[in-house]
């Protein structure tokens, strides 16, 4: 098929390499010139394991291509992807300005039958008020479907999650436009849900609140344990072996992040209160994750064995999570930005992400290696679970430090061993 993705950001790209990876001919759209031609020679902008690849293989069979302009890219295309960016109000209702500028701007280059799908983030009922902005903008009704195809991907494994997901999800109204959607995913083997556009768009938050449920739930479990010398990590593994709960998020750590869960968390509770329902368990979620930040700031500080504002402090990891440079929503960043509010010295370290972090937070002092980082410091904060943590010197890290100590707020470390090795460790719900 002849497809257009509007917006080449982190799902645009993805989804587009993805759907030429599978035999498609795919124009990606994006207004940043610049962007459009690096991508346009195969430099790819964000870090996500296989997607260089796919972008370079799809540049090279000539089924993938990036165009400047939504129009550009809708002209002719028999399926047009909506994937710009919905950024979030302070209300926590999503800004739907950008997927109304787009509709707006394809709607008079659309041919008759063509399907315009909404793979971005959207809230209930934005299949429906896209169907009437293009309606506005003089693409007919009669000729043009809105479906909707939710995007389950996870950062550092979208490549993956795109082609072997859990699901598929469509939302149209029109049983032969969900057809005509279905066939992009055909040679991917996964369940297929075809349903209406509300309740396609609901399983899209649904499914991200429940996840951000079991991790404030099990960082809330995490903090018990504490306090009744048991440890999580025993619990977790005897919760886990439970089919009806599984293994997946639960582990505890400095609470979720990222460019999804606090969003998505928050346009749901938006969406409870338009509709006069008090959702009362999400927003336990929410306060859960807020505290959680806190109570690892306190950790440092009495890890640290002196007020934070004498303190220094060495951060290792500032992204929401391992194998991905996103910074968006990171609790590491947060529990940074309040270690810096309180007067403490932070020298960070981050394998791919530490200038971006420099940038965003003035007073961060980055450095270029997790030994670097830790000279000097009385306390090392662990806040992002790299894996090269693992199998660093820790001897070399315990004589550059002031004050061996160290907060793993990922439970990265074995505390036996840290210990033996002449730490102070504290990890999180552990012994």
């Amino acid at each position: 098929m002849k497809v257009a993705i509007i917006g080449a950001g982190y799902v645009g790209l993805t989804t587009g390499a993805c759907l030429a990876h599978l035999g498609h001919n795919v124009t990606c759209a994006d207004i940043d010139a610049e962007r459009v031609a690096r991508l346009s020679k195969g430099e790819i902008p964000i870090h996500e394991e296989g997607l260089a690849a796919l972008v370079n293989d799809g540049l090279t069979n000539r089924r993938l291509s990036f165009v400047v302009g939504a129009a550009n890219a809708a002209r002719g295309a028999e399926i047009v992807f909506l994937c710009v960016q919905t950024p979030q109000g302070e209300d926590g209702a999503a800004d739907l300005t950008y997927v109304e500028n787009v509709a707006r701007e394809i709607a008079p280059v659309l041919a008759p039958g063509t399907v315009v799908v909404n793979k971005s983030t959207v809230p209930v009922g934005s299949t429906r008020y896209v169907q009437r902005v293009m309606s506005e903008a003089g693409a007919s009704t009669d000729h043009v479907t809105v479906a909707s195809n939710p995007e389950f991907l996870r950062e550092g494994q979208a490549v993956r999650d795109f082609l072997e997901p859990d699901r598929i999800v469509i939302g149209c109204e029109d049983p032969g436009a969900a057809v005509r959607v279905s066939e992009l995913y055909r040679g991917i083997h996964a369940p297929l849900l075809v349903t209406d556009p509300a309740s396609a768009e609901m399983i899209k938050y649904a499914s991200n609140a429940f996840l951000a449920t079991k991790v404030s739930f099990i960082n809330a479990i995490a903090n018990l344990c504490e306090a009744v010398d048991a440890d999580v990590r025993e619990v977790a593994l005897g919760m886990g072996y439970d089919k009806r709960i599984g293994f997946e998020f639960l582990r505890p750590g400095p609470g979720y992040g990222g460019s999804c869960f606090p969003k998505d968390t928050a346009a749901l509770l938006h969406t409870s209160l338009k509709a006069g329902y008090n959702f009362d368990v999400l927003h336990g979620v929410v306060d859960v994750n807020r505290q959680q930040h806190e109570r690892m700031v306190d950790k440092v500080r009495v890890a640290s064995g002196r007020e934070l504002s004498d303190a220094v402090v060495a951060v290792w990891g500032l992204t929401f999570k391992a194998d991905t440079d996103d910074l968006r929503d990171s609790p590491a960043l947060v529990i940074a930005s309040r270690l810096l509010e309180a007067g403490a010295t932070v020298r960070a370290y981050d394998p791919i992400a530490g200038e971006q972090a420099a940038i965003r937070m003035p007073g961060l002092d980055v450095h270029a290696d997790p030994y670097d980082a830790a000279a000097g410091a009385d306390v090392v904060a662990l806040l992002t679970e790299w894996d090269e943590f693992r199998w660093l010197d820790f001897n070399r890290v315990r004589e550059a430090m002031r004050h061996p100590a160290i907060v793993d707020a990922r439970n990265l470390l074995d505390p036996s061993a840290m210990r033996r090795r002449g730490f102070v460790y504290d990890g999180v719900g552990r012994r």
